[in-house]
């Protein structure tokens, strides 16, 4: 799909559109600039090819007027609409964030809490768009927005249409095939009802990760919302509580009277769930019987026979953009032709035997239109037109209808400050209308509401502030979570509007919820010097205790541990343990004189020292016996160091005396004088 390119333009003088942030079925949307008020807007351009009907730009218009005035913290702001030349576009609030559909894509099934809170926070959206008749029509995850705080916002009403509407029925269907309800595949009259089943399935797929009905294209799953019940949430995620899914399964009731009354009904069940209340079904009339039927079984079947056989649709579908559902434009086809062959063959069977009855019919059809063409001719069926008595007062309302040969029917009341109060401000039929003569006209008139000084909910729980609320006569919504190291976890830790204001009965109360002191993670201290360390814990807000220790690896002074160890997760205020190193430890010095060698070895290891040098010296000790060591026995010494020895090597060694000189004379006398000068002499010199 092309269109005609907007960047750069600038629609009625003042919005300057700068980029593309989106496009669906019937329109594109654009990030702008409001030049007059300096803000960031989002405007939503419609296609030209529903530009130029008239019919759609008509609807357009209208609707536009009517988003306008839906006031809530979960609707898209609209602020401004208009036309641009052949270009008609609306200016709303630019929300930051991402749509739910894309949360889902992205992870998902989505926890339980968090679907619930989201479906609470919708339905408040649906209530105030309900409440002035305005049905959105088109509710999917594509159109619901969350925004960095988890809180949503509903967008799109484009397709939206009171319900009071004179195009209230056309040709087509207008929807999304995977979330319209089974009526709105029909191109039945839509009420409320429509945009809680549409919600139903937004909560089954963000509960489950994935859609009820699928199908290869727009008409065999829109068949299927009409026909097929819903495979129960639990079977694909056992993880969802049963009160949860028995919400989702009521609003997906086939039959509108089976789902939730009221959009508000639902919200209520929703927080139910949330505070750990029952989820009572039974409340909500013949759904609890419904909400049966859909979790399978005989029942289910039940269900699904109370679809009428001509509800079966053929809905031929618009292209979408970017592979995800579109808004399609859907036309409701009666299947008649299809199954005419049948049709045909079951009548002409059972017809011989329903002629007496088709003649007794007609016989009783003609007596009533004689009945009432008696009652027009001769009765008091004179029509009158009925005046336009909204913004009236009830007692010059009153006048008027009655001076038209009118009554007054039911008077429903409505708070409304910004009128006076018992000022008309709707009639059901409207003026202009023709009624017979003698009719009841509804009115809605205003009412001025009851103020009271808000109470303080700050350091209350949830529940305790709803019960609080329930007394004073208004409403509690969680507004958010944020870390407070003032209010413990699960307390409230502000509202709005705040204690001691005057408010009014019925208004919403937001409030803020305390996850405790913020969390966060224990720094490396890791032979961080001990007055550092202590400086840097202080300085962050925690208490520190110091403990000391012998450490082999750690220098004195430093950090060698602490509790809770680094990374692990801490709170403002914790007491930090911290383990300074007293260098390694200090082992005494055995006593080894007097042992062997051998033995001082041992007893030094054992000790947890190592021997270093060994000087051997003559001494009167044994020989190998320890005479000295150093450091001394007794001694405190870090272990791992060295012992040195002194060895004794025993008693210091003598040299024999030299023998005497032979007498000269004797070696010259005799034999042995002869030998000495002989062979024999010679040998002991030699010796020698």
């Amino acid at each position: 799909m092309t269109t005609e390119p907007m960047t750069g333009r600038t629609f009625s003088g003042r919005y300057e559109i700068k980029d593309r942030i989106g496009i669906g079925g019937m329109a594109e949307v654009y990030r702008a600039v409001d030049n007059v008020l300096g803000r960031v807007v989002a405007v939503k351009v419609m296609l030209p090819q529903y530009a130029a009907d008239p019919d759609f730009t008509r609807r357009f218009r209208q609707e536009a007027a009517s988003a306008a005035n839906l006031q809530s913290p979960y609707i898209v702001n609209v602020y401004d609409w208009g036309q641009d030349g052949q270009t008609y576009f609306i200016v709303m609030e630019f929300v930051r964030g991402s749509d739910l559909k894309t949360a889902i894509q992205q992870r998902g099934a989505i926890n339980q809490r968090k679907v619930a809170e989201i479906g609470s926070q919708v339905c408040q959206a649906l209530t105030v768009a309900h409440n002035q008749d305005i049905i959105h029509r088109d509710i999917k995850p594509q159109n619901i927005m969350v925004q960095p705080d988890g809180n949503v916002k509903v967008m799109d009403f484009g397709i939206a249409r009171a319900k009071n509407s004179v195009e209230q029925k056309t040709s087509s269907v207008l929807g999304t095939a995977h979330y319209i309800s089974p009526e709105q595949a029909q191109g039945k009259e839509l009420t409320s009802a429509s945009d809680i089943y549409s919600l139903g399935i937004v909560l089954y797929e963000a509960a489950t990760g994935r859609l009820p009905f699928d199908g290869p294209d727009a008409v065999s799953v829109a068949l299927m919302q009409v026909k097929d019940a819903p495979v129960p949430p639990r079977e694909i995620n056992p993880k969802i509580d049963p009160g949860l899914e028995s919400i989702i399964m009521c609003a997906l009731a086939k039959n509108p009277a089976d789902r939730f009354a009221t959009a508000n009904d639902m919200r209520l069940a929703l927080n139910d769930y949330l505070a750990g209340r029952p989820v009572n079904l039974a409340a909500v009339g013949a759904v609890g019987a419904a909400a049966t039927a859909m979790l399978g079984g005989a029942a289910a079947t039940n269900l699904m026979n109370r679809v009428p056989e001509n509800g079966t649709q053929v809905m031929p579908a618009v292209e979408g953009a970017g592979g995800v559902p579109g808004t399609q434009t859907m036309k409701p086809v009666d299947p008649a032709a299809r199954n005419s062959r049948s049709t045909y063959r079951s009548t002409e069977k059972e017809g011989l035997n329903k002629g007496p009855i088709i003649a007794l019919a007609i016989i009783a059809a003609l007596v009533v239109i004689g009945v009432i063409v008696f009652i027009v001719s001769n009765g008091s069926a004179k029509e009158v037109d009925v005046p336009n008595v909204t913004n009236s007062s009830l007692a010059e309302a009153t006048k008027a209808l009655e001076d038209a040969g009118l009554e007054v029917g039911n008077i429903n009341r409505v708070t409304d400050d910004t009128q006076e109060d018992n000022t008309v401000v709707g009639q059901d039929p409207e003026g202009g209308e023709k009624v017979p003569e003698g009719s009841r006209v509804n009115l809605t008139v205003t009412q001025a509401s009851e103020t009271f000084e808000m109470p303080p909910l700050e350091g209350s729980t949830l529940e305790e502030a709803r019960k609080i609320g329930d007394q004073y006569g208004f409403t509690v919504e969680e507004n958010g979570e944020e870390a407070s190291d003032d209010v413990e976890e699960g307390k409230i830790i502000r509202q709005d509007p705040q204690a001691g204001k005057e408010v009014k009965k019925g208004q919403n109360v937001l409030v803020v919820v305390s996850t405790g002191p913020e969390s966060d993670t224990m720094p490396n201290l890791d032979d961080v010097p001990e007055e550092q360390a202590k400086k840097q814990l202080e300085d962050a807000g925690y208490t520190v205790t110091v403990e000391r220790a012998s450490s082999s690896n750690t220098d004195k002074g430093c950090v060698m541990m602490t509790s809770p160890r680094k990374g692990e997760p801490v709170q403002k205020g914790q007491n930090i343990i911290i383990t300074i190193s007293t260098g390694p430890a200090q082992n005494e010095v055995p006593n080894v004189i007097g042992k062997t060698e051998g033995a001082a070895k041992d007893a030094i290891e054992n000790a947890g020292f190592s021997v270093g040098s060994i000087d051997r010296v003559t001494s009167d000790q044994a020989a190998g016996t320890v005479i000295g060591q150093d450091p001394g026995a007794g001694a405190s010494l870090e272990g791992g160091k060295k012992v040195s020895l002194t060895v004794s090597d025993g008693p210091a060694q003598t040299e024999p005396e030299p023998p005497a000189n032979p007498d000269p004379d004797t070696g010259n006398e005799g034999e042995g004088g002869d030998t000495g000068t002989g062979e024999g002499g010679d040998a002991q010199a030699q010796t020698v």
